[in-house]
């Protein structure tokens, strides 16, 4: 009795965090892709406001946020990053990123971008919160501006860390268009073949469906991963880069895009998957 009671207390516990979690995860779409924000369009008094919360996040997460300003033809944009320097013997990093801004209001309609892609940066800010910055180097980074040349992480690529490794996080929220119609609980890992035995031995306890194209096709993978995504400008420097995605849906750059539609169950399993994979390297 007492070794079933024990085990009941556990599987509670366990669900309370899993719970908290999602409950952290959510709460940061809602706030990023809440009407107040006015879809966080580079150069807005939206995208301010949410450069400022991520800042904010950022020191909960423990860590000393910095600001990378920069001006576009939309205004000032603001490259949101936190530098963590656990082993002093060397001078690499890994980078975890993802874009904040959105497309904005238009003809007076809201894009939310809840996720596209708030649903990033809230799982930027949930591995900012747990992973292991020990015995490694480690910046995370939200960029603005990716909308208009992924201007921002052009920027921050000037800037002179020495990136071997970019963790990119972009649309992760939506299960609505996945490659096989019968598991929706799948991840996209554009670059990550490389890494499949570390990344199928991270999704042990997320038990995700893994792929590493884009909807199986050549010609997707190839132009997000290469040529529209914010690992690119790193990538032309040397660095390897993995590239998560849950892949864009009908509600992609729409106004329908709103917090609603994400499952937050299956995008807190691939934070974990993510996390687990990251600490691992």
């Amino acid at each position: 009795m007492k070794r079933n009671c024990k085990i009941i207390l556990l599987t509670l516990f366990a669900l309370t965090l899993c719970c908290h979690a999602n409950a952290g995860i959510k709460e940061d779409v809602e706030h990023l892709s809440d009407p107040l924000l006015e879809g966080r369009r580079p150069g807005s008094r939206g995208g301010a406001e949410a450069s400022a919360y991520i800042y904010r996040r950022f020191e909960q997460c423990g860590l000393e946020p910095r600001l990378q300003s920069f001006e576009t033809e939309k205004g000032i944009c603001r490259n949101v990053y936190a530098e963590c320097k656990g082993n002093p013997k060397s001078s690499k990093f890994i980078l975890v990123c993802a874009h904040y801004d959105g497309l904005g209001v238009f003809d007076g309609a809201l894009y939310p971008g809840a996720d596209s892609n708030a649903s990033g940066v809230a799982v930027l800010l949930d591995l900012a919160a747990r992973v292991s910055k020990e015995c490694r180097n480690i910046i995370f980074a939200a960029l603005d501006s990716h909308a208009d040349g992924m201007a921002g992480a052009v920027k921050f690529a000037s800037l002179p860390f020495k990136v071997s490794m970019v963790v990119n996080l972009d649309t992760m929220g939506s299960t609505l268009a996945p490659p096989n119609k019968y598991r929706p609980d799948f991840l996209i890992a554009l670059g990550g073949k490389e890494y499949e035995k570390q990344l199928e031995k991270a999704n042990v306890n997320s038990r995700l469906r893994l792929y590493y194209d884009y909807y199986r096709s050549k010609a997707f993978t190839d132009y997000f991963y290469n040529k529209a995504s914010d690992q690119v400008p790193f990538m032309r420097k040397g660095a390897k880069a993995v590239m998560f995605t849950s892949g864009i849906t009908m509600n992609t750059n729409k106004p329908g895009d709103g917090p609603q539609t994400l499952d937050y169950e299956v995008l807190q399993r691939r934070s974990d998957l993510i996390l687990t994979w990251i600490d691992s390297l």
